[in-house]
């Protein structure tokens, strides 16, 4: 530890004796000054132990002596060395009651110990603290690569606790708690998901300080990674501030944890090279060759039913213009997979964040997940029911959250947002189908400016809600305009009739019974429509067109 005035007290050839505060000498001490200024303050930084000779001060006037201390403890001066035998033959007593009534600690030196002897003594213990502090963190540093080589991340942050005396943890991209050390801190790591993401978001490497006083512990976030968005984050708790020795080992850590994780980054893009070319050969129907190259890495996820996503981003206007068609698909909901705060936040990259949110929850489920980036889109193949697909979903749950957010706000800006495809349950033998659903689905979210849409909800909806799409009702107020004009010159009501009859397939008294109007009378208004449209009723075709445009222009 630091030397501390008791410190020097006890050294023995110092022989220094204690007048005032002596229930204050556990106080470090950061250096020993000498100055015989009546008014040293300016140039103290705190912490000093001051030696004078009060050869400027007249040291038994009380009140001269009261501001003189008083400025001293407010600049952080924690202590007061008095040479006797100087100016003075003994500490005078103004001097002494000042100290006593200010709590500052009053050091009597004798003549025979010189200040430059003081001032050795407190270099000399400060020299010996950092060598110590040095040769600690390189002893931390030797057993917390000894624990990443043989334990991994856990090994790491056990060994780490241990040399700080508190817990540590580590996060994954999404913000999600990966490993805690001891176990007992994973409540304490948890609540810090958001004071992480906010790390973030901020370009690497980046720490913040969080805790206080008022909580249980004073934790240090760092961010891991050498890239502008971190790859992880690391939380050290402590009961108090760092030494320097436990310094060396938080940085020790970082540096271990970067290596890891820009080594999984390298192997991480060899996977998803493997991944490309299992995904081109399920695509082009050879199952079997895709098991082959896919190995122990993907073999696990062609033995069960998996699903096609495919995500593209998609410009934010139209989905905005688009923000109330096809109502009736929602996204997939599930609370077993982490979101991140600022869904499509990966460094602005909505794309990139549903990479990070899909594998992260992948990869705390411990389930294989095939993701492959190809081009301008995101294609992902996960087990059905699996905490990937269910993270994909509740990204973009938090995506639509967020649109709708900015839209009730209006504060809906130019950037990307994004459209996922996600394709029914399938088989390897079924690959190139699923991911053809998936671009349907995809398809379809595009122009109904949904983030998410599943192609069985496609299967089992109904195709009504297609017809809300801008160039069908543009199609049907141009086949319908001739009918409207005349039913607003009060000649008829001709499209009334005609939506009556179609109802009812063609029946002429179940129709005009509905119409409260005699058979002749629908009859006749039939054969206007005809003449108006230029087209005959009995052809199946136009009655599906008029049909479906009806449907499409009505407000009901």
């Amino acid at each position: 530890m630091p030397p501390t005035l008791a410190s020097l007290v006890h050294h023995s050839a110092l022989k220094l004796t204690v007048r005032a505060g002596g229930d204050r000498l556990d106080v470090p001490v950061r250096w020993a000054h000498v100055s015989e200024l009546a008014d040293p303050v300016p140039y103290m930084e705190g912490g000093e132990l001051l030696l004078i000779t009060a050869l400027k001060l007249d040291a038994e006037d009380p009140e001269a002596m009261r501001r003189y201390v008083k400025r001293l403890v407010g600049a952080g001066v924690v202590g007061l060395g008095f040479a006797i035998g100087v100016n003075y033959e003994e500490i005078p007593k103004a001097l002494v009651d000042a100290a006593e009534e200010e709590g500052l600690p009053l050091l009597e030196v004798p003549r025979r110990t010189p200040f430059l002897a003081i001032s050795k003594a407190v270099s000399a213990a400060i020299a010996a603290e950092q060598y110590r502090a040095v040769t600690a963190g390189f002893a931390a540093q030797r057993e917390l690569t000894r624990q990443a080589l043989n334990a991994g991340p856990e090994g790491l942050l056990a060994a780490l606790a241990a040399q700080v005396d508190g817990w540590a943890a580590l996060y994954d991209a999404s913000g999600a708690v990966v490993a805690t050390a001891p176990e007992w801190a994973g409540r304490r790591a948890a609540r810090l998901t958001a004071d992480v993401e906010r790390l973030r978001d901020r370009p690497a490497p980046a720490s913040a300080v969080v805790g206080g006083p008022e909580t249980e512990d004073r934790v240090e976030l760092h961010s891991i990674g050498t890239s502008r968005r971190p790859r992880a984050a690391l939380a050290v708790g402590t009961a108090a501030p760092l030494g320097t020795a436990e310094r060396y080992a938080v940085h020790s850590a970082i540096a271990l944890l970067t290596l890891t994780t820009e080594r999984s980054r390298s192997l991480h893009a060899a996977e998803q090279r493997i991944g490309a070319a299992v995904l081109r050969m399920l695509l082009a129907g050879q199952p079997d060759h895709a098991r082959a190259v896919a190995g122990d890495l993907y073999g696990g996820l062609l033995d069960a039913p998996f699903r096609m996503i495919v995500a593209e981003p998609a410009p934010a206007s139209a989905a905005r213009a688009h923000a109330d068609g096809y109502a009736h698909v929602q996204p997939a909901k599930s609370a077993s997979a982490a979101v991140p705060a600022a869904a499509g936040g990966s460094g602005g990259d909505p794309l990139a964040g549903l990479a990070e949110a899909v594998e992260a929850a992948a990869a705390r489920s411990g389930e294989a997940v095939l993701v492959v980036p190809e081009g301008e889109r995101l294609v992902v193949l996960a087990g059905d029911g699996s905490t990937a697909v269910a993270a994909c979903g509740e990204y973009a749950a938090a995506l639509e959250a967020r649109r709708a957010a900015a839209v009730s706000e209006q504060t809906a800006g130019d950037e990307d947002e994004l459209v996922i495809g996600l394709s029914a349950p399938a088989g390897p033998i079924a690959a190139a189908a699923a991911y053809k659903q998936a671009e349907q689905a995809l398809s379809v979210s595009r122009r109904r400016g949904r983030v998410l849409v599943e192609h069985e909800q496609l299967v089992s909806g109904s195709v009504l809600p297609l017809l809300a799409d801008d160039a069908v009702r543009a199609f049907a107020d141009g086949l319908l305009r001739a009918l409207y004009e005349h039913d607003a010159t009060g000649r008829g009501d001709l499209v009334a009739s005609l939506r009556a009859w179609l109802s009812r397939h063609g029946q002429w008294d179940a129709a005009a019974a509905d119409l409260g109007v005699h058979r002749h009378t629908l009859r006749y208004r039939m054969r206007r429509v005809e003449e108006i449209l230029g087209r005959s009723l009995d052809d199946p075709d136009v009655r599906m067109e008029l049909w479906l445009a009806l449907k499409a222009t009505s407000t009901e």
